[in-house]
């Protein structure tokens, strides 16, 4: 082993204290997912009431619904075979965190947790207003990521 420099470099790696990027700026403004979570914030803004009925007001936090649904959206995206895959996915992929809404140092969900809870949210009434054609509307075309029909205006 080498113990003295050189001109080599030294590639002990150095671990940062504190991380001033944010998820926002690792993504790039033309990703695919930036429209899809434009539309996904639209409609889970507007099940925001039904949500409120579904949990109690007392007792340990649950799995927020907009995060459960954001994180099963992923798992259909990208073909993640399991929810232990998914959460694997969660706790290092920063484009999965982005997506979901998880900040780079927020603990991921046991897969167990994250499986009671999605069974909670498909067995409530609410599920139907979910899977409800009219809760996914497009999102206005923004100036990042135009969107296939203003493309299509454009000629």
């Amino acid at each position: 082993m080498i113990t003295s420099w050189t001109m080599r470099g030294n590639e002990a790696p150095q671990v940062k204290l504190f991380s001033y990027v944010h998820l926002e700026d690792r993504v790039p403004r033309s990703h695919p997912l930036r429209p899809v979570g434009q539309m996904v914030d639209q409609a889970l803004a507007g099940l925001d009431g039904a949500f409120a009925t579904m949990y109690a007001t007392t007792g340990r936090p649950s799995i927020p619904p907009e995060r459960l649904l954001r994180a099963l959206l992923l798992q259909i995206f990208h073909s993640v075979r399991s929810v232990a895959l998914l959460i694997e996915q969660l706790d290092y992929n920063l484009l999965f965190r982005w997506f979901v809404g998880l900040a780079i140092d927020d603990p991921v969900w046991d897969p167990s947790t994250f499986s009671k809870n999605r069974d909670r949210l498909i067995e409530a009434p609410t599920s139907r207003r979910v899977s409800s054609p009219r809760s996914w509307r497009r999102p206005k075309p923004s100036k990042c990521c135009p969107t296939s029909t203003s493309a299509s205006t454009a000629h």
